[in-house]
């Protein structure tokens, strides 16, 4: 005949002798890294190695295991991703919404003329003067002008 509350006391140990061997695991590694004159690390080994033994007496453990095997833990995520689905759903949805207005001004300047916007982004340049296809030299004393106008 089982004493009642025995199997939790049982689930207890297990855990609490689990994480004790995780632990002393840890802490042999931290000693072996110690002999190698390697106390940095030995240091920060052993922190870590403590970390088993410090969520078991907590109950942080014991708490994570229960929530695994609970259906109603996993439910309750589930329940909880279909609401972060939702958010993000309606936030796409309202940027969406926002972004037909704001789309509406680049689709008015594409339909004007050509010319006009080419015009706006572009500086005019002055024209050459003389032959245009003379070889060359007509195009060089244009640009010798503006950069004497320049003072270059």
């Amino acid at each position: 005949m089982a004493f009642p509350g025995t199997a939790r006391q049982d689930g207890k140990m297990l855990i609490g002798t689990v994480c004790t061997l995780l632990s002393a695991a840890g802490l042999g590694i931290s000693f072996l890294v110690a002999r190698r004159r390697r106390y940095a690390l030995a240091l920060r080994t052993a922190a870590i190695a403590l970390l088993p033994v410090g969520l078991a007496m907590t109950g942080v453990v014991r708490f994570v295991v229960n929530m695994t095997f609970n259906p109603v833990a996993w439910a309750g995520f589930g329940v909880l991703a279909c609401a972060v689905l939702l958010f993000l759903s309606g936030r796409l949805a309202e940027g969406r919404g926002r972004g037909a207005g704001a789309a509406s001004a680049p689709a008015e300047e594409a339909g004007a003329p050509r010319a006009a916007r080419a015009s706006r982004s572009t500086p005019s340049l002055p024209k050459a003067k003389g032959k245009s296809g003379s070889g060359g030299v007509d195009d060089f004393s244009d640009i010798e002008a503006i950069l004497k106008k320049h003072g270059i």
